[in-house]
């Protein structure tokens, strides 16, 4: 049995499937843990949905920011962009099937000394806070008012933690943490518009995994989300997004032993945003 961490796929179903026939991927013994973004930009996102479904339990899933805006656009609380590539499964017959079980899905997943998550944890926070917030965002999508939250998701502020937060504005830092978060303050205020190298970082802000002090330095953090940072491994931190999308690789790492699998992007390649 083994478990493999793969990052961001966002619609790359041919190299989904390459990756896990190189690793040989068996669904009865063994197990992915899936970052997040598992949709859109790329050309076949309904098939990475059917796919990683299909494996049931095989396959562990947290939600990225693309994930829950196809969530938002589904339901109406959110507008197409110009670049997304969300119809397939906003056609497809079996769409109402796939966003059920995309809207019950994990946005954090703690197994042992391992947290999977989208983007990051503030500073403040540890493992055991992190969990028991990522379970109220998920809560709220498990009920039946999920599309009064998708309304209120959008916003870049509060810009931080405060443990007395209430309400949407709650649920909305800690959706942000977890899916968009990839700098910070000292004082864990976020910055949402940077997604450049890290030597680019602005003035006043850090990577969220190198604030001193991190409250949740203790576990390692298997993440993606930030593709201009790539692949980094740590004792602290595995990050996996290698820019398939933008013509990187996609990559797995078995967790047991940190082995990296990679496959090259065959689909045409998006720019990259940052340059």
């Amino acid at each position: 049995m083994a478990t493999y961490a793969i990052g961001d796929i966002q619609g790359c179903y041919i190299e989904l499937l390459r990756l896990l026939e190189q690793i040989c991927f068996d669904p009865a013994i063994d197990r992915l843990w899936l970052v997040g973004d598992l949709v859109n930009r790329g050309p076949d996102s309904v098939n990475v949905l059917r796919l990683i479904k299909s494996l049931g339990d095989a396959a562990i899933t947290v939600l990225g920011n693309h994930d829950l805006h196809l969530l938002a656009v589904a339901e109406g609380t959110a507008k197409l962009h110009r670049c997304d590539t969300l119809h397939d499964i906003l056609d497809a017959p079996d769409r109402n099937e796939l966003l059920t079980w995309l809207r019950a899905q994990r946005l954090l997943y703690v197994e042992g000394d391992f947290v999977l998550v989208h983007a990051g944890l503030l500073p403040s926070w540890t493992v055991a806070q992190a969990q028991q917030l990522a379970h109220e965002v998920e809560a709220v999508l498990a009920s039946k008012h999920y599309q009064d939250f998708l309304v209120q998701m959008y916003g870049n502020h509060p810009d931080h933690w405060e443990d007395d937060l209430s309400g949407y504005k709650r649920l909305r830092v800690i959706t942000n943490a977890c899916t968009r978060l990839r700098v910070c303050t000292l004082r864990g205020e976020m910055e949402f518009k940077f997604k450049d190298e890290v030597h680019n970082v602005p003035e006043g802000y850090m990577p969220w995994f190198d604030v001193p002090g991190r409250a949740s330095a203790n576990a390692t953090v298997v993440f993606g989300h930030w593709s201009a940072l790539g692949l980094k491994v740590t004792p602290q931190i595995i990050a996996l997004d290698t820019g398939c999308l933008w013509g990187g690789v996609l990559s797995a790492i078995r967790l047991e032993d940190r082995e990296l699998f990679q496959v090259p992007c065959v689909s045409i390649p998006m720019a990259k945003p940052w340059q």
